[in-house]
């Protein structure tokens, strides 16, 4: 036998050991529960949580705490990064994908500012190249990161009936990449029609950009008339955060919604 042929051999039985070493960690984390601090400081300063069907909640602690075994979290312009903020980063974001087959695979890093933080933003138009300062309350890149202002991140989830929630919205960015392409359109389960999330979300994004051009007032954030993406991220907002009123005003893109998440927010408060 070469010494090729070994070294292959070697690498991947290592390989082999490795990955199933990890699906087994990665159940075994799904299977376990946060302790009662944990659970209590989520409910603390993440409310919506306590809404949550009892066997809905159970899930979530099992996708918490691989969600923090996975990703790295990193304090900016002096921020200490404290528990409070991982669990309640990760329980908002863990909401999303509850109860589906979506996982945040690719994500690493979250990047967290004290408070609203500047962005460069580039632009080409034709050979003509600009940039400019915007001021940002929360980031999503492909893959990641996932950089959040902290002091909006915690209003957003203490607040949980306003509509707002900088960390469903850029967790929303995630999901919606997870296809390669961050344009609204996001993995679908199995049974949930294509056709019928573009004709409902096409039709919606329209009724949407001309009552804001309009001036009224709509359930969905005035942001979401900016784009495709936007639209998504700001209906995911108000999904959880306004599930009775969007149902009323937007049935079926409520609808569509639900069945993406698995997810009935609307009779949470029942």
């Amino acid at each position: 036998m070469t010494l090729f042929l070994v070294l292959a051999i070697c690498t991947f039985a290592a390989i082999f050991f490795w990955r199933r070493h990890t699906a087994q960690k990665q159940r075994d984390l799904l299977q376990s529960r946060l302790s009662d601090a944990q659970r209590a400081l989520i409910s603390r300063h993440v409310p919506m949580i306590g809404k949550l069907p009892p066997e809905t909640r159970t899930k979530l602690d099992g996708k918490i705490a691989l969600f923090l075994d996975q990703v790295d979290f990193g304090g900016c312009n002096g921020l200490d990064v404290t528990d409070e903020m991982r669990l309640s980063i990760a329980a908002q974001a863990c909401l999303l994908v509850v109860n589906t087959d979506l996982w945040y695979g690719n994500l690493t890093t979250i990047l967290i500012y004290p408070s609203a933080f500047k962005s460069k933003n580039i632009t080409h138009d034709g050979r003509v190249v600009r940039e400019a300062e915007t001021v940002r309350l929360g980031e999503s890149w492909s893959g990641g990161p996932v950089i959040l202002s902290w002091a909006d991140s915690a209003q957003g989830a203490l607040n949980n009936e306003d509509g707002h929630n900088v960390v469903l919205h850029e967790f929303a960015h995630q999901i919606d990449d997870m296809t390669g392409k961050t344009n609204g359109i996001p993995v679908l389960p199995d049974g949930q029609s294509l056709a019928e999330w573009g004709r409902v979300m096409a039709a919606a994004f329209e009724r949407h950009s001309s009552e804001t051009q309009a001036g009224r007032k709509t359930v969905i954030d005035p942001y979401g008339a900016t784009g495709y993406e936007e639209f998504f991220a700001t209906s995911v907002e108000v999904f959880f955060e306004k599930p009775e009123q969007l149902k009323r005003d937007e049935p079926q893109v409520y609808a569509q919604l639900a069945a993406l998440f698995n997810l009935d927010p609307a009779t949470w408060g029942a």
